[in-house]
């Protein structure tokens, strides 16, 4: 954990058992970014989002196979990324897509009763959370479950006293990637050294 720890502090980021930072000829567009726990307020768009699902609970599992999750997991990448390269994952790959070695994985559940709408997969670092992935139900974008799955994690960030929420990488010019700009303030990886963007 203290090495993947390390790694997330110079810009890395982990994909199954691969810690990778981008390095492109002529592009440097892939940009980490990462939130500051005790300074992050929720705008306005975001407190809305928490009214929205206060009624959601949160469980946290271990970074294993349950079917349940693969179910949500399979149904979310047909909808939301098909020929995506993603849409024919098998248990196999998934399991390797969840799973790493170098540090300590959480599955954040986050349900309605007894329904399971999302799940956050998250790394532990000494200092932080890292967000890896989410994925929900497809049939709830309304509720705006990726932008809550990351309230929840700031949340569990503060209840665990980490400094530190890992949000991965950030392409300025990207719509898809744009939801990640409107936690503020954050920091953003020049390659040298961590710079505060407000």
């Amino acid at each position: 954990m203290a090495q993947y720890t390390a790694l997330s502090s110079l810009g890395f980021r982990r994909s199954g058992d691969h810690v990778y930072r981008p390095h492109c000829p002529n592009c440097r567009d892939c940009i980490p970014i990462r939130l500051d726990i005790a300074r992050f307020r929720p705008n306005r768009s975001q407190r809305r989002i928490l009214r929205m699902n206060k009624n959601l609970q949160l469980f946290t599992q271990p970074a294993e196979y349950i079917a349940q999750h693969y179910a949500l997991y399979r149904r979310y990448i047909q909808a939301r990324h098909p020929a995506g390269g993603m849409d024919n994952d098998d248990v196999e790959q998934y399991c390797r897509f969840i799973q790493t070695d170098g540090c300590t994985t959480e599955l954040l559940e986050l349900r309605e009763a007894d329904e399971l709408l999302a799940v956050a997969v998250t790394d532990v670092f000494t200092n932080g959370l890292s967000a890896v992935y989410t994925f929900y139900a497809p049939d709830k974008s309304a509720r705006s479950l990726g932008t809550f799955a990351i309230l929840r994690q700031i949340e569990e960030c503060r209840q665990r006293n980490l400094k530190w929420l890992y949000l991965g990488y950030w392409i300025p010019d990207s719509p898809k990637m744009q939801y990640k700009s409107n936690f503020r303030p954050f920091e953003y990886f020049d390659g040298q050294s961590w710079l505060e963007k407000e």
